[in-house]
């Protein structure tokens, strides 16, 4: 995959000086404070004329994980340390299985921490990041230009491998990309020019959340506006998890207590427990037999 010329680079959006704030560096500290706020400000609107490619991005999502199969997300540079992050949170917050969200971030591992930012320019490092993308699957680049060859490489061959492929930039929609579904928030030039880890990574944070926490509603993760399914690995959770039972299990605190720890620290279970009477064997098999639904069990239940 060729690179761009430096001439094509320089006319990308995400490289275009800002007039807005010219001679940053002669101004008060205030002022620079209120100038990056004032750019900031600009992004939750820039994501908000997005909103159709992001149901369309929200149920590519959800249909790949109701099928059975996965998201992977990755990118290089900041866009990869995003995908780190949106991946890793998923476990906690919905009780995802390890494959089911992960990421890829140009360069391996160690990128996350320290910068290796010429990983970005290697498309076999992109074409192996998605070497175990199956049909059914979707695959999310985050590339705030468009062109990252690392990007383009794997969502080139997910695409091949039939998965669903999205790409999340900053650039409108770049010429050659193989992605069904752009995202691409229009921010304008950075605060520092090129520096896309500001703007542009802003937006790629807010299309992330509103991908994966929409995705997770869809397949019933989210009852209300309660992450039912969340995985009580620390004490926040755990009480959190009580609460949940608590408010939709209409039961006092000593009783969504003791509901949780006797469904092993599922709050679904522990709801149905109290709202039906069931014992937490018999919670389980519902779920089961109504694919995890816990508003379809508790509807059924009310027949």
């Amino acid at each position: 995959m060729a690179l761009l010329s430096a001439r094509v680079y320089a006319g990308l959006p995400t490289e275009q000086a800002n007039p807005r704030t010219r001679d940053i560096d002669r101004r008060s500290t205030a002022d620079v404070v209120r100038l990056i706020n004032a750019e900031d400000r600009r992004v939750p609107l820039a994501v908000a004329k997005c909103a159709r490619e992001l149901a369309r991005g929200v149920d590519a999502l959800a249909e790949a994980l109701a099928g059975g199969g996965s998201v992977l997300i990755l990118g290089a540079g900041t866009s990869g340390r995003l995908a780190v992050l949106e991946a890793a949170e998923c476990p906690a917050t919905f009780n995802t299985a390890p494959r089911q969200v992960r990421a890829e971030i140009a360069g391996g591992k160690r990128s996350v921490f320290r910068s290796r930012e010429g990983a970005e320019d290697r498309p076999g490092l992109g074409r192996k990041a998605a070497a175990s993308v199956r049909r059914g699957d979707a695959v999310v680049g985050v590339a705030a230009s468009g062109v990252t060859p690392f990007v383009r490489a794997a969502l080139d061959a997910a695409k091949r491998r039939g998965a669903t492929t999205l790409l999340v930039t900053s650039n409108g929609r770049p010429r050659g990309v193989r992605a069904d579904i752009v995202i691409a928030p229009d921010v304008g030039p950075e605060v520092v020019t090129g520096s896309t880890r500001l703007k542009s990574g802003t937006a790629a944070k807010l299309v992330l959340n509103t991908l994966t926490t929409g995705a997770m509603i869809k397949i019933g993760k989210v009852y209300d506006h309660w992450m039912v399914d969340l995985k009580p690995t620390s004490r926040k959770l755990r009480l959190r998890g009580e609460r949940i039972v608590a408010d939709l299990g209409r039961v006092p605190p000593a009783g969504a207590r003791a509901l949780f720890r006797a469904s092993g620290g599922s709050a679904k279970e522990a709801v149905l427990m109290a709202r039906r009477g069931l014992t937490a064997a018999r919670a389980r098999a519902e779920l089961a037999r109504v694919r995890g639904s816990l508003r379809r069990a508790l509807r059924e239940g009310a027949r």
